[in-house]
């Protein structure tokens, strides 16, 4: 079984390119939800973010999450605190997921921070979803309803685009000019002869 790494950067489109994936019946560990569930239920991770933050980093046993991106996006060392305990627990739950899917072709991780968490360490193939940052920020501007200045400073968060496809094997771009189906349906070919 072959393992995928998809990534791209906030905006990019790599969820909707996962969707189509997962249209074709490809099965997908999101890193990114996952990385929620665990800061929900992970009872280790939930001890050391109160233990650096405070109990109300929770409220009714649930992660305030905007209030820990007030933190995490103003402070780069909090960010990578967080990182530091999510990532690991993050690649190791995806170690056992791939585990009970051995008889499949191949599988999909998509994750946002792909590199920078070391799960492309784990994978076979890297795939990055390349959109301009102009066509990202109005994306995430209309999608979570934030600012201009807040979507930069996630892009600013980010691993560049420029370093994520020079890493990654493949690209699809998102650039409303090039068909994604089309470029999902090629790379979902090559990577089923490279299974066989």
């Amino acid at each position: 079984m072959i393992k995928v790494g998809i990534t791209g950067g906030i905006g990019s489109g790599k969820t909707t390119v996962c969707e189509i994936f997962i249209r074709l019946g490809i099965s997908l560990y999101n890193a990114d939800s996952k990385a929620k569930w665990l800061m929900n239920n992970n009872e280790n991770i939930k001890l050391q973010l109160i233990e650096r933050w405070g109990s109300q980093l929770y409220k009714n046993n649930q992660l305030d999450r905007l209030f820990l991106a007030e933190i995490i996006f103003a402070d780069k060392k909090a960010l990578e605190y967080v990182n530091s305990i999510v990532h690991p627990a993050v690649n190791t739950d995806f170690k056992k997921w791939s585990l009970l899917l051995t008889n499949e072709e191949y599988v999909i991780e998509e994750s946002a921070l792909l590199f920078e968490s070391k799960a492309f360490n784990n994978m076979d193939v890297t795939v990055t979803v390349y959109s301009p940052e102009n066509i990202r920020i109005e994306r995430v501007i209309k999608r979570d309803k934030v600012s201009r200045e807040q979507v930069i400073n996630r892009i600013n968060n980010q691993l560049s685009d420029q370093e994520k496809v020079k890493r990654s094997e493949f690209v699809i771009y998102n650039n409303e000019k090039q068909s994604l189906l089309e470029q999902v349906l090629n790379l979902h070919n090559e990577l089923i002869s490279r299974s066989i």
